[in-house]
C-alpha cells in the first residue's frame, strides 16, 4: 500500500526524507500498527525498501511539477485512482482538487477520513468513477470541472493495473483535455530493462497483487510509452528514472534507501 510506505518513510528512514506526507500515518487507521510493523521489523528488505523509494520518489516528483504549473496559472489538479493520496488535504496552493476513483473507494476513503478527524476542503472533489461504465470526461465535468481551462492530472500507480486498451483510453479522454494541461504518470518498465532488484522486486509484489485481485497487466519500454502520450495528443515528453526524478543530494543516504528501475515517471503535455 502506497499510503503505509509513505507513512514509514518517515519513520524509517534517515533524514533528508524525500517525502514527508504528515496525513499518511492517521488515514491508516487500525491498520496502521499492522501495515508500520512489517516496515519496522523489516525495513532493510529490498521489497519495502524499494516499496518506500516508489512511493516518496513517485509523490514528490508529482508535487513538484504541480506547484510549477500553479505558478504558471494552472487552477486544476486532477488524481485518478486517487486511493489514500493526502494532498487534497495538504493543499497549500489553493489549486482546486477533484479525486477520481471508484465509487467503493472513495466511500472507503471518506470512513477513513472521518476516522482521523481529517475534513474534506472546500477545494477538494471527490468524483465517483466506475471505468468499466463510466465517462471519465462526463464526470469530471459534473462535479465542476472547467473542461476549457488547463488542468494537471497525476496518475500514479495505475498503469501496471490496466491493459494497454484501457490505458489508451484513458490517454484518449485526457488527450481531448484543454492545451496545456499535463499529466504526470508512473509506469513499470518491461522485464528487459529491469535489474537483478527489479526483478525480485516485481516477482514478489506483482504475485501479492494478483493473489489480491488486482494482477500487473501493462509494462513499457520508455519508447513504448511516449509513443502512445504521442499517439494521444501529448507533447513535450520528459521520461525519467527514480534516480533522477529527484535533487541528486537526497541519494546521498545514510541508510539503505535507494533508486529502484522497476518504474519510470513521465511529465508530458497536451499540445
Amino acid at each position: 500500500m502506497a499510503a503505509a510506505a509513505r507513512a514509514a518513510h518517515i519513520l524509517v528512514d534517515a533524514e533528508p526524507h524525500i517525502f514527508a506526507d504528515s496525513l499518511a500515518v492517521p488515514l491508516l487507521g487500525d491498520r496502521a500498527e499492522e501495515l508500520l510493523g512489517y516496515h519496522r521489523a523489516s525495513g532493510e528488505h529490498p521489497i519495502l525498501r524499494g516499496a518506500r523509494a516508489q512511493a516518496v520518489v513517485r509523490s514528490r516528483y508529482t508535487e513538484q511539477r504541480l506547484a510549477a504549473a500553479v505558478r504558471n496559472g494552472i487552477a486544476q489538479y486532477v488524481i485518478l485512482g486517487a486511493g489514500l493520496d493526502t494532498f487534497a488535504h495538504r493543499n497549500e496552493l489553493g489549486v482546486r482538487v477533484f479525486e477520481v476513483d471508484h465509487p467503493a473507494t472513495q466511500h472507503w476513503k471518506r470512513a477513513l477520513l472521518e476516522d482521523a478527524g481529517i475534513n474534506i476542503p472546500d477545494t477538494a472533489t471527490h468524483v465517483a468513477v466506475d471505468f468499466e461504465s463510466d465517462s471519465l470526461g462526463d464526470a469530471l465535468v459534473s462535479a465542476g470541472f472547467d473542461p476549457a481551462r488547463p488542468a494537471f492530472v497525476g496518475w500514479l500507480g495505475v498503469t501496471m493495473y490496466v491493459t494497454r486498451g484501457s490505458l489508451r483510453e484513458t490517454l484518449a479522454t485526457l488527450g481531448k483535455f484543454a492545451p496545456g494541461t499535463q499529466l504526470v504518470t508512473d509506469y513499470v518498465v518491461s522485464e528487459e530493462l529491469r535489474d537483478a532488484t527489479g526483478r525480485e522486486y516485481a516477482e514478489a509484489v506483482a504475485q501479492v497483487a494478483s493473489e489480491g485481485g488486482e494482477p500487473w497487466l501493462s509494462c513499457f519500454t520508455p519508447a513504448e510509452m511516449g509513443t502512445q502520450l504521442r499517439d494521444h495528443g501529448f507533447t513535450s515528453v520528459d521520461d525519467t528514472d527514480q534516480r533522477n526524478a529527484i535533487d541528486p543530494e537526497l541519494w546521498q543516504r545514510r541508510d539503505g534507501l535507494s533508486p529502484g528501475t522497476l518504474s519510470r515517471l513521465v511529465h508530458a503535455r497536451v499540445r
